[in-house]
């Protein structure tokens, strides 16, 4: 479930001091230790501050830490530029949560720019819910039709299990991705009703999702499609406003793109007509996103 508002520091610096061993802190391990990473103390001692001071940080007492202190303290819990950078953004007050937002209205470029590129695209928001994606994204997979949600899709649909060519690195970086996209949103209606869901219904997320690990997507995927085979694509996410634009290309005079090509043969050339709602053209090549009366894309079970 989404970690208390109140204390979003002290609940990442707690997940991360796990994750550090004293072996890798430099630190003798010994026999009698109760915790699998390091203790608040030892965190303290290595980042150069008091383990009173520390003690308050993680228990949400002290809420204006020093950009130093704070980057001592990423030192020694080893985090990377970006886990850094989160870090150091977990300091920064944020605004209230936001009250449910309407689906965003897509731009009718968007969906004449789906419709035109000759390989898999679509578009998602912040959640990783699926808005909208042209015909060759549905052949390369149907999880990626309107409605549905990536992250959802990965951990819960069995067939993604084949799908992925590593589907236990995909689950890692995908829920480290997906708590970098909305951390700052982690309280919004969609974002309460996904965590809680997903915890719910997958001990793995449950797991991964306590470490708090932040990662950005790379920029490669690789699938096995049902049809055509093992698929090496190129992954690349262009921001639209609020929302991203995704695409799936292979390497020029590859393997993969004959491949892709055959799959885009094998296409059906319909595709679903837009709803009413949403300011989008009609057209054989694009599908896009439907409605509940709640105002969001019926996921499929």
């Amino acid at each position: 479930m989404p970690q208390d508002d109140a204390n979003r520091l002290g609940e990442y610096l707690h997940a991360r001091r796990d994750l550090v061993t004293p072996q890798q802190a430099g630190i003798p391990g010994g026999a009698n230790r109760r915790v699998p990473g390091l203790r608040r103390e030892e965190v303290a001692m290595l980042a150069g501050t008091s383990a009173d001071y520390y003690l308050r940080l993680e228990r949400g007492r002290d809420h204006n830490p020093s950009p130093q202190v704070l980057q001592a303290i990423a030192r020694v819990l080893h985090l990377d530029d970006l886990e850094t950078e989160y870090l150091l953004g977990l300091n920064v007050p944020r605004p209230p949560a936001r009250r449910k937002q309407r689906m965003p209205r897509l731009p009718a470029r968007l969906h004449h720019l789906l419709a035109a590129v000759d390989v898999p695209a679509f578009v998602e928001d912040r959640h990783f819910d699926v808005l909208a994606s042209n015909r060759l994204a549905m052949a390369l997979s149907p999880r990626l039709r309107p409605g549905g949600n990536r992250l959802r899709s990965l951990l819960l649909d069995p067939e993604e299990r084949h799908f992925q060519h590593d589907w236990e690195a995909a689950v890692v970086d995908s829920v480290a991705a997906f708590r970098r996209s909305v951390d700052d949103s982690v309280t919004d209606q969609r974002s309460v009703e996904l965590v809680g869901e997903l915890s719910l219904a997958s001990n793995r997320f449950r797991t991964l999702w306590a470490r708090h690990d932040i990662k950005a997507l790379g920029y490669t995927s690789t699938v096995n499609h049902p049809v055509v085979g093992e698929l090496h694509l190129n992954r690349e996410k262009l921001a639209v406003g609020d929302l991203l634009l995704v695409l799936y290309y292979p390497d020029q005079d590859s393997d993969a793109a004959e491949k892709l090509q055959l799959l885009a043969s094998l296409a059906p050339a319909g595709g679903q007509q837009p709803a009413a709602a949403v300011d989008a053209p009609t057209g054989p090549d694009v599908d896009a996103c439907h409605r509940s009366q709640g105002g969001r894309g019926r996921r499929r079970p």
